[in-house]
């Protein structure tokens, strides 16, 4: 990676650290705080931690990264050599992440590009890719902006939940709850879309459910180069039985990438959660 350009996300991009590291990608945390014990993603709390918590039905919530932890990943950067930084981070519409980290790019040392992508999990990890490869190639900070925000626009992300009650919540669930009395009473079907959380399909039952999140995934991935990442909390086997089916069915799959979402994620989706990002090439 050019050490002129570093890309900076967050904690909810969920990509796999070997991936960072090979990219030169830095990752600032979000917080999932339990009872009155706050804990860092990704490095003090795990997802199966999180799932147990939520089972006990403990009072989980979740809070943005610090001005300051985002001030201090900037500086790292620039000490490295960076002279610009492109900062990009899950959907404003789910967490006051982005407002922390144009606070912080402020008063950074070098020039930092913050960009709401609009997305979350590895949709946002997508787009954290495709900035740092075009930095790798020698590309701009614009062109590593434009790159990520040309990726978020053509991505698509689907999810199954056993229940709209951690949404529901967490306020996360946008223009579906007016929808929340009868959801409850099905399997929800729920989309990304314009970067909050909306009401796609109610399916009676979860098997009916997470056959047409295939159908729907593999629709709109048709025929044309794509990565697909398939997530879960608490439902490996679920997750792996979705990931075979979509590998024969997705003509044009270039990697699929199968792993259980984070602790902030799954605090506002309980166990259960089966989701799919299609990222068109």
């Amino acid at each position: 990676m050019s050490r002129h350009v570093a890309i900076v996300t967050d904690s909810t991009a969920y990509l796999p650290q070997q991936t960072m590291e090979r990219h030169g990608i830095t990752a600032v945390p979000l917080t999932v705080v339990i009872g009155d014990q706050a804990l860092e993603e990704g490095t003090e709390i795990s997802a199966r931690s999180l799932a147990l918590a939520l089972q006990k039905r403990r009072s989980v919530t979740t809070s943005r990264p610090s001005p300051e932890v985002f001030a201090a990943a900037y500086r790292a950067a620039a000490e490295a050599g960076a002279t610009g930084i492109v900062s990009l981070h899950l959907s404003s519409e789910f967490s006051g992440t982005y407002d922390a980290a144009v606070l912080a790019a402020q008063g950074a040392p070098v020039p930092v590009r913050v960009v709401d992508t609009g997305m979350v999990a590895m949709a946002l990890g997508f787009c954290a890719l495709s900035a740092a490869e075009v930095v790798e190639a020698g590309g701009t900070v614009d062109e590593a902006v434009a790159a990520a925000e040309k990726r978020a626009a053509g991505m698509s992300a689907y999810f199954y939940v056993d229940t709209l009650d951690y949404l529901r919540r967490g306020g996360r669930i946008g223009a579906a709850q007016a929808l929340l009395g009868s959801a409850l009473a099905v399997k929800p079907l729920l989309e990304l879309d314009g970067g909050r959380i909306e009401m796609l399909e109610k399916v009676r039952t979860a098997s009916k459910a997470i056959a047409r999140l295939e159908e729907i995934a593999a629709e709109r991935a048709g025929t044309r180069p794509v990565d697909i990442a398939v997530h879960h909390l608490a439902a490996p086997e679920r997750a792996e039985r979705l990931a075979e089916r979509l590998r024969v069915r997705v003509t044009g799959l270039a990697e699929l990438h199968v792993s259980e979402v984070g602790a902030v994620i799954g605090a506002h989706t309980g166990p259960g959660l089966l989701g799919v990002v299609v990222a068109p090439h």
